[in-house]
């Protein structure tokens, strides 16, 4: 009897420990929040709903370290520290009465560094006059389509005629199979668009090769998808870059330079961006960066990937650095209005530069190497 009381005391004392380690709560009275990754600035607006058993935001991909999460609502807030891979729950209390479960979580980091056999899948590349890249990819084993690798988007992007008139087979989401050379990739989600880059039928992004590197070579005019970086890579002849991720797209910390003023930003390291650069006018009157003593040398008027029409300057930048390398007299592409991504305003890089070195994107370390290659010194296409 003894031995049965211990037991029951044993079990009443777990569960009071238990008891003790409560989730942390936070309180509101209006079902609107706002989440905040402090380490990239990326806001998203967040809906408190009672209803949902377990709400889950997931956070950007995590490059290095920690990332402290501020979940704000009208009258609380709390700060969650998060490293890649974990998981951390929570409780918003609605109006003193309905407890919001809720968790921030960072998906598990991937790296095929280990695959065995190791494995080095090559791809023939085509840019044009327009500094579309583009190879070959076969949807389902059914369709052939001509894809821009775009470092600028995420999953698959497909025009709307390339939908209605090429696509033979119905297209369920999470079962499409994209092969890429001798490679399938999968868990992709596939979404409609009016325009891409030209010449081809859409846009896949950088997410298809996380855990692996893809190294784009332009003098030889091939993409490389690697399961490990190869050795030569890390010696002296590249230029490093740590990745910053942004939701769903990378950044990587640049510099501009005008009459003695410099300029040090990240910008969206994005290949499906036909020009050099596209700088926030507005963002840079901020920062006092004299971009109104750049030399006009055209105004056009172009479209984003939806057909809206955004007026553009296209003026002489003196300095663009890009790890140790300068390009001097950029043409860069000045807004007068932001081009806001995901509530957010910043600058870009275009393939008109990013064209005129050989890059390995390491999506297992977070790194960018690049050296220049043949095309450094290549006239730019808006001075021709």
């Amino acid at each position: 009897m003894k031995n049965i009381f211990t037991i029951i005391a044993s079990f009443l004392s777990v569960g009071f420990i238990s008891a003790q380690k409560k989730l942390p709560v936070i309180k509101a009275n209006g079902t609107s929040a706002i989440i905040l990754e402090e380490d990239n600035g990326l806001v998203t607006e967040w809906n408190i709903d009672p209803t949902i058993k377990l709400d889950t935001y997931t956070v950007s991909k995590i490059s290095s370290g920690n990332k402290i999460v501020k979940i704000k609502t009208d009258i609380d807030s709390i700060k969650i520290k998060i490293k890649s891979g974990e998981k951390k729950d929570f409780v918003i209390l609605l109006n003193g009465k309905d407890s919001c479960l809720t968790r921030i979580e960072s998906l598990p980091p991937k790296n095929l560094g280990k695959s065995d056999p190791i494995f080095r899948d090559t791809i023939k590349m085509q840019i044009n006059e327009q500094n579309t890249m583009s190879i070959k990819a076969a949807l389902n084993k059914t369709d052939t389509l001509t894809l821009n690798f775009d470092t600028g988007t995420s999953d698959l992007v497909l025009t709307r005629e390339t939908l209605k008139n090429k696509i033979k087979q119905s297209l369920k989401s999470g079962v499409n199979v994209l092969q890429i050379g001798n490679k399938q990739y999968q868990g992709f989600k596939i979404y409609p668009a009016e325009l891409t880059g030209h010449g081809t039928d859409g846009r896949f992004g950088w997410d298809l090769f996380d855990g692996m590197i893809v190294e784009l070579n332009y003098d030889k005019g091939i993409m490389v998808v690697h399961s490990e970086i190869p050795k030569y890579v890390k010696n002296d002849d590249y230029s490093r870059l740590k990745m910053k991720y942004f939701n769903n797209v990378f950044l990587a910390e640049s510099t501009i330079s005008q009459d003695g003023v410099q300029n040090k930003n990240w910008y969206l390291f994005d290949t499906g961006y036909q020009r050099t650069l596209m700088l926030d006018g507005s963002l840079l009157k901020e920062q006092n960066f004299p971009a109104d003593k750049m030399k006009v040398l055209k105004k056009v008027v172009m479209k984003d990937a939806e057909g809206n029409e955004i007026p553009v300057i296209t003026s002489d930048l003196q300095t663009f650095s890009l790890g140790n390398y300068q390009l001097k007299n950029v043409p860069a592409q000045l807004m007068s209005q932001s081009r806001m991504i995901s509530g957010s305003r910043m600058h870009i890089v275009g393939n008109e530069i990013l064209k005129r070195f050989n890059v390995f994107l390491d999506f297992q370390n977070n790194m960018i190497y690049l050296k220049p290659n043949t095309l450094i010194n290549s006239k730019y296409t808006e001075l021709k």
